[in-house]
């Protein structure tokens, strides 16, 4: 049997399918197709330099005419999106691109393959090779550029033979997922999302010291934080004590395992020891630590389930104090930071201007799992189940001597996964400060990554470009990880928007109030009152007709995110217009003070596997029913038909897509969820259709309040637990509502049946 690759370069044409996407392609660029499973979608492209050095850049060829997305380090530690159409658009530090191809006249239309008339879509995915680790560029002549760099100047090279894997594919979604499972069989230092243990927090209602105290966090003030929440009907049943517990010493003042830093003021400080500082410790410290005092109080007084511990990757910011006593078994030595020069040509960082002056006490690489298993067996001693591991790309800076930046990376989350395997059961660990392929590609267990840039309270930039960077950056750290779309705060004029956003996004949902400025009616449809949240069942990502649009600049566009639930789909809707990151004066800035009010529209076929939730399509016609929480309006949609939706910047909408299933001639119905909660489907756990004598459906349900679904008429009754309940219904919309009392058990299931 022959095979035509999909992905041909040669005449100095990168094509697939016979279509052309990089033009002037120079013949030291070379392709071998991916072996195996997939053996004619995917090709690794490589390029011959002719001279040995630790950093190069090869042209790639020229890229104009086709639409793309791309996520890109904006800074050391973070990633946000970038749309285009031509190769000057793609910025420094592509980790990620999307290109769509389109079947255009006279550019292989002809593709034999009987797809002719759809785009296909082209993933790149810039790669680790060996000791080096490669990047994609554009310039203002449109090459696409291949940058690849050890990061340590003894660490050389002349050619690299698979930089950049190219996969091909007509659902842009499938494509990525293939992409990053051919180069998971390929590369072997990593797993795929899926082969992860998920921690159990995620489902949970959280609680995060960070924005409440910054470093002025206390044992008290984390006990007021809990109970403050509690007391209002929102228990955190998840507690990250964030930075601020830490024996920590400064360059600036005499070492003090006492001090507490104030913020912007800790990067120049080093770790002095692994315990608690004074302001965790106990009176009994020696028998009982404070910290195991404060968790014990938190599990058995407030019904914490998991509490998990910040610390850098280094330790401290920066890092560990060599001279402390506890330090010198780990063999520290003050290390500088040198800085890819993709990352210096984007945004400064005031973490890396104290850190290049002061440098970082650099714990060794061979004694990295030491450092790591002594902290975390103290921590576990505690009873804390977990870590959030902050600052993580400081390490690709400091590869010089170490044998470069991906083999110090590696070694550090080798030692990292080790010691959390070992101390920490539930894989409790939290990525963050963390965006680069070094650590993507070396992570075997991780399993929850920080999406984005931090939320910033006080910053009115952030909000909207916050929601679009997690939904773009998703689409490619979805993939490794269950992205984290950070912690906000209840009482927050931009809270709702945000509430929303994390209620579909499937990650963990957790705030970051201060002990008594809380939004209980807003958290109330996020959390349910065992402390529980309907997470949905996906990393959210943007539809696909927003892939390629620019929903934070272009000034049209709105921004959808679609996720699916256990029987239904979900689409949420963002006015996120104003605000993005500016390469001129290279920060997050207002772009529009007064950005306009948006129309789009949404359907069905948003949710992209709307589908499959619906029973896999053989014995559905495509019909559904669309809920819009915040209107309340129930509308039943035909195939393909699409619904309006108007939003000022800042404003949101949720749309539940519940597939209509017939249960008897001329009957149909759709569960839709709690109708109070943001993300009212995932409160539908299975849907069985009866048909004969008892025609109707039986639900499994999570959660309590006013239950909602269509039916085309008047059921008979309703049942919960097999006890007839009342229930009310609008024959103008076909709603159908229950009122579900609150569980005496914990995550209880009702048997909510619906007889028609």
């Amino acid at each position: 049997m022959t095979v035509t690759p999909q992905i041909t370069v040669s005449d100095g044409r990168l094509a697939v399918r016979g279509r052309t996407v990089l033009s002037g392609v120079p013949d030291n660029v070379v392709a071998a197709h991916a072996s195996g499973a997939g053996l004619v979608d995917g090709a690794f492209i490589g390029a011959n330099a002719g001279e040995a050095k630790s950093h190069h850049v090869f042209t790639f060829g020229t890229l104009r005419d086709c639409r793309f997305m791309c996520v890109f380090r904006f800074k050391l530690w973070w990633m946000t999106q970038r749309m285009g159409t031509s190769g000057r658009d793609v910025p420094l530090e592509t980790q990620f691109i999307i290109i769509e191809v389109p079947a255009a006249a006279g550019n292989g239309a002809e593709d034999g393959d009987g797809d002719s008339g759809e785009p296909v879509y082209v993933v790149m995915l810039p790669l680790l090779e060996g000791q080096f680790r490669t990047a994609l560029q554009g310039n203002d002549q449109d090459q696409l550029q291949i940058c690849i760099e050890s990061g340590d100047k003894a660490v050389q090279t002349e050619q690299g033979m698979n930089n950049v894997y190219i996969h091909a594919g007509t659902n842009p979604f499938d494509t990525i997922t293939q992409a990053v499972k051919a180069v998971e069989k390929h590369m072997q230092t990593f797993h795929h999302r899926e082969k992860k243990k998920l921690p159990s927090f995620v489902d949970w209602f959280g609680w995060c010291t960070w924005d409440a105290f910054y470093t002025d966090v206390t044992a008290d003030g984390v006990k007021q934080g809990l109970r403050s929440l509690g007391e209002g009907g929102a228990p955190p049943r998840f507690l990250i004590i964030d930075d601020g517990w830490q024996q920590i010493g400064s360059e600036d003042k005499e070492e003090d395992p006492s001090v507490s830093v104030q913020e912007g003021a800790q990067f120049a400080s080093r770790l002095t020891g692994i315990k608690e500082n004074t302001k965790f410790q106990s009176e009994q410290q020696e028998e009982t630590p404070g910290l195991k005092q404060l968790v014990d109080e938190a599990k058995k007084e407030h019904g914490v389930k998991s509490v998990y511990v910040w610390h850098a990757m280094a330790g401290y910011w920066g890092g560990v104090t060599p001279s402390a006593g506890g330090m010198a078994r780990y063999e520290p030595a003050l290390a500088y930071p040198v800085q890819s020069p993709g990352v210096t040509g984007n945004q400064p960082d005031i973490v890396m201007d104290s850190l290049s002056v002061l440098g970082l006490g650099l714990v060794h690489p061979r004694k990295a799992h030491s450092f790591y298993d002594e902290l975390h067996a103290y921590l576990a001693a505690c009873g804390v189940d977990g870590v959030k591991v902050d600052v993580q790309n400081i390490i690709e800076t400091l590869g010089a001597g170490h044998g470069g930046r991906v083999a110090l990376t590696r070694a550090y989350h080798r030692a990292l996964e080790a010691s959390v395997a070992r101390n920490f059961p539930d894989n409790g660990c939290i990525s963050c400060m963390c965006h680069n392929t070094d650590m993507l590609y070396s992570a075997r267990q991780t399993a929850v990554v920080r999406a984005s840039d931090d939320f910033y309270p006080h910053d009115p930039a952030s909000h909207t470009i916050h929601i679009s960077s997690v939904a773009y950056n998703t689409l490619f750290l979805g993939e490794f990880m269950q992205p984290d779309w950070d912690m906000f705060h209840s009482l927050h004029p931009a809270a709702e928007y945000h509430g929303a956003a994390r209620a579909i996004g499937g990650c963990p949902i957790y705030v970051s109030d201060k002990p008594g400025n809380h939004n209980f009616d807003l958290l109330k449809k996020l959390v349910l009152p065992d402390g529980s949240v309907l997470r949905a069942q996906l990393p959210g990502r943007p539809t696909r007709d927003c892939l390629f649009s620019d929903p934070a600049r272009d000034g049209t566009s709105l921004l959808k995110i679609w996720n699916v639930n256990k029987c239904a789909g979900v689409v949420g809707v963002f006015n996120c217009q104003g605000a993005g990151w500016c390469r001129v004066v290279k920060k997050t800035r207002i772009h529009d003070e007064a950005p306009g009010t948006l129309t789009g529209s949404v359907r069905a076929e948003d949710v992209d596997a709307i589908a499959r939730v619906a029973g896999g399509g053989a014995d559905w016609d495509g019909e559904a029913v669309l809920y819009a929480h915040r209107a309340g309006e129930l509308v039943r949609l035909p195939r393909g038909a699409t619904l309006p939706v108007t939003l000022k910047t800042l404003e949101y909408e949720l749309f539940h897509v519940c597939p209509v299933r017939a249960v008897a001639p001329g009957v149909s119905l759709a569960p839709i969820g709690l109708l109070d909660m943001f993300n009212a489907g995932g409160a539908v756990e299975e849907c069985t259709v009866h048909t004969g004598d008892k025609a109707g459906v039986t639900l499994r349900v999570r959660g309590c309040g006013r239950f909602g679904a269509y039916c085309s008429r008047r059921p008979v009754k309703c049942s919960l637990d097999s006890e007839d309940v009342e229930f009310s219904y609008d024959a103008d919309t076909g709603l159908v509502t229950v009122d579900v009392p609150v569980p005496e058990q914990e995550m209880y299931r009702w048997a909510l049946e619906i007889q028609v």
